[in-house]
């Protein structure tokens, strides 16, 4: 079955098969040979844009190790339902495709390690400072778009709270490294900060969230080049997500993993901990008035 858009999981999938073929030693014309189809069509599969059957490809490349055969089923099925369990359908209209990866990401992640270097992030923001961000940092063709958006950030904060989540899934788990400017930064204007920095104190004390604050007087850190999320998934390494003003950057190689999640680790160590963070964001709420 074709995919309209493959999604990431399912390029990740394409990448593993691909993998596999490689280390059959099998070029994508033999490989195509042997699964019985043609090269354009396995091309496919390995972009991520066809559904693959898993059992014929593990006979043809011969692969045999379990722990390799568990994971690749684990990761086709997160694929397979990701998307369906997802709200990307209902709100179609204002997700871009590289952003419903993002969405897909949250969805599917047991954790995600945040910094956030100007403003709070999304999962973590009231509906008014929401506005204010999405007013000033994108261009909408209609104030239905803006509803739209906002309604949808919204929607996403259930995964953080364990009385939303639907069967036996846990709520996502979220560390989030927030510099100072987050909290300063008068989006919305004072009453709206004051609303978004009460709303930190309150989310800080859920156990599945440690909210740690970056002041300035650390100087400088591993953070310095901008924003950035690790999302550590149940199967599979994890994947970072650098978003920028036109697009989101997801990467998945080792070598640039580790240097965020390393980066993340810094970034904790130089951060107030959780209870001074606390009276951090309570002090600054205080002038917000």
């Amino acid at each position: 079955m074709s995919d309209a858009t493959p999604t990431l999981l399912r390029r990740r999938l394409g990448a593993t098969l691909k993998t596999m073929r490689v280390r059959a030693g099998l070029n994508l014309t033999e490989g195509a040979k042997q699964l019985g189809m043609t090269g354009p069509n396995l091309s496919k599969i390995e972009n991520g844009w066809l559904r693959p059957d898993l059992e014929r490809f593990f006979a043809v490349y011969d692969v045999r190790d379990g722990v390799r055969i568990a994971e690749t089923m684990a990761i086709a099925e997160l694929a397979d339902s990701a998307r369906q369990r997802s709200i990307f359908a209902q709100y179609r209209d204002v997700i871009r495709p590289r952003f419903a990866d993002f969405i897909e990401l949250e969805e599917i992640a047991t954790r995600t390690d945040c910094y956030a270097a100007l403003v709070v992030p999304g999962l973590l923001q009231t509906a008014a400072y929401a506005r204010a961000v999405i007013e000033s940092g994108s261009v909408w063709n209609t104030p239905r778009d803006v509803r739209n958006f906002i309604e949808l950030r919204m929607r996403r904060q259930d995964i953080l709270d364990p009385t939303s989540r639907k069967g036996s899934r846990p709520p996502l788990s979220m560390r989030c490294v927030l510099d100072e400017a987050c909290l300063r930064r008068q989006m919305g204007g004072p009453e709206v900060l004051h609303g978004q920095l009460d709303h930190l104190l309150a989310m800080s004390k859920l156990p599945n969230i440690e909210l740690l604050v970056l002041p300035f007087t650390a100087g400088g850190h591993t953070g310095i080049d901008g924003a950035y999320t690790v999302f550590h998934l149940e199967v599979g390494d994890p994947v970072v997500a650098v978003e920028s003003l036109a697009s989101s950057l997801y990467l998945d190689d080792d070598a640039r993993v580790t240097r965020f999640t390393t980066s993340f680790d810094h970034l904790r160590a130089q951060a107030l901990d959780a209870d001074a963070s606390r009276s951090f964001i309570t002090g600054i709420a205080k002038e917000a008035v």
